[in-house]
């Protein structure tokens, strides 16, 4: 309960006295169709003065992979050494759906960040939603760097809690070397995030313009200078992991607060497709009620999505005066949870797919000949196919939401799962393992699974994942 007190002592006083203590600006004239709604929208506030230009940058050195390991066929995840963090930095990408199919094309990406309480060894989104299932059909390489608890992915003044977090520098400029000479994917970029992911998803777009043909916010913070934002996000970072924002951008007076502040860069996302969303902070289908009318049981996401409603909508407000179009969605209830920003991401796609040249991408395949009798006693396991077959090594293959079929010695064969991964890195087809000789089967000790191949095996345990043995 201490969490929304503090919240609302914080929204006390944004809305109380005015963001940036500032008297109310005339209303904005009416809004395109593209342009993000305003209705009941808090009055805005004056415009504050944009920061000076930064200098230019001093070149600095691309990341490089240390390490990498397949989940499966479509899930990678590497290791980057960041030189300005002097760390290794997981970083996982879902492959393309035609990553496979067609290894000469690449494909445009689409970053994905975590929320404050991000963990060093897993992605938030992996964790908590469905997005390995809903991006298998999309040609896109989604980038899910790890890491980065209470960092809003930013570059901050001075180390804290052990930790050197230069997050724009790797994002900008160490990391995108990696994905586009050696991942396959172009510099067509959007970018999207929840809470402090999305705070730093508007930010990083607007610090950077044209480097995302999209951006979206699922319940950020989008102000950071304006009176009373300092506090909130020191309160914030102190909670999600006892980090002291002075360190990040200095004290409340330090202009590198309004030099991040989406608010205060929103001229500079001119030409970037923006998508906004929020709940308000009331109880809603994925809420447990309180014995409070109307709230929720999880008082400290009442209390941020509050903030991020208010926030998030002076910024499309903002968007609106600057005559900068984009889509704000608020929705009637819902707090700061993650079954709401599932939802959202689900809802944006559209919007991200046309950003990101994709608007006509579909799948468009058959199954055919042994391939489909293979498949037809097998279809519950492998799903629907996604790409038609193409050639591999010494035969075809054909790519499925859960899988592949393989030609092989002794028929067309299914590889699926961490064995499908292990068989990727081991080269498939044409490397040392050759071509499959059986779809995968339990182990003679029944604790595991294994694939059969020309040169080898691949096991798979719970304890153990995946070896390739000979």
């Amino acid at each position: 309960m201490a969490v929304v007190v503090a919240i609302v002592a914080v929204l006390t006083l944004v809305v109380g006295q005015g963001l940036a203590g500032a008297e109310p600006a005339p209303a904005p004239a009416p809004a395109s169709p593209a342009a993000p709604p305003t209705s009941a929208a808090p009055a805005p506030p004056a415009s504050p003065r944009a920061p000076a230009p930064a200098p230019a940058a001093a070149p600095v050195p691309p990341g490089k992979v240390t390490n990498t390991y397949w989940y499966t066929d479509r899930r990678v995840a590497l290791w980057v050494y960041s030189p300005s963090m002097n760390t290794n930095i997981q970083v996982q990408i879902l492959l393309a759906r035609d990553w496979h199919a067609k290894p000469k094309e690449k494909f445009p990406q689409l970053t994905m960040l975590d929320g404050l309480r991000a963990q060093d060894d897993q992605s938030g989104w992996i964790i908590n939603t469905k997005i390995v299932d809903f991006y298998k059909d999309k040609n896109v390489n989604v980038i899910l760097p790890i890491g980065g608890e209470s960092s809003f992915y930013t570059d901050w003044k001075e180390p804290d809690r052990g930790k050197n977090y230069k997050w724009e520098t790797f994002l900008m400029r160490e990391l995108p070397p990696v994905l586009e000479n050696d991942w396959r994917s172009t510099d067509v970029r959007g970018i999207e995030g929840l809470s402090m992911g999305g705070s730093a998803a508007m930010m990083l777009a607007a610090r950077n313009p044209g480097f995302y043909k999209f951006a979206a916010s699922f319940s950020g913070i989008l102000q950071f200078s304006s009176f009373g934002m300092p506090q909130a996000i020191q309160f914030a970072v102190r909670d999600g992991g006892g980090y002291d924002s002075m360190k990040m951008f200095g004290p409340p007076s330090d202009p590198a607060w309004k030099e991040h502040d989406p608010y205060v860069l929103a001229e500079k996302l001119q030409g970037t497709s923006l998508y906004v969303s929020s709940g308000n902070g009331m109880v809603g289908p994925h809420d447990k009620p309180s014995d409070i009318p109307m709230l929720a049981t999880n008082y400290s996401g009442v209390g941020l999505e509050m903030l991020s409603r208010v926030t998030s909508q002076q910024f499309a407000i903002q968007l609106n005066r600057k005559g900068i179009p984009g889509q704000a969605v608020y929705r009637p209830s819902g707090t700061h949870t993650w079954p709401y920003w599932e939802f959202e991401m689900m809802q944006a796609w559209p919007q991200a797919a046309a950003a990101l040249g994709l608007s006509g991408d579909a799948v468009a395949c058959r199954v055919d000949g042994a391939f489909r009798k293979l498949w037809d006693a097998n279809k519950g396991d492998l799903g629907g196919c996604l790409t038609p077959s193409y050639g591999v090594p010494g035969g075809k293959a054909q790519d499925f939401a859960n899988g592949r079929i393989f030609t092989g010695p002794k028929g067309p064969k299914i590889v699926t799962g961490a064995i499908g991964g292990a068989y990727v890195a081991a080269g498939g087809p044409g490397g040392r393992l050759g071509k499959p000789l059986s779809n995968e089967e339990p182990t003679r000790d029944g604790k595991g699974r294994v694939n059969y191949f020309e040169h080898g095996r691949i096991t798979w345990t719970a304890k153990d994942g995946s070896k390739v043995l000979k």
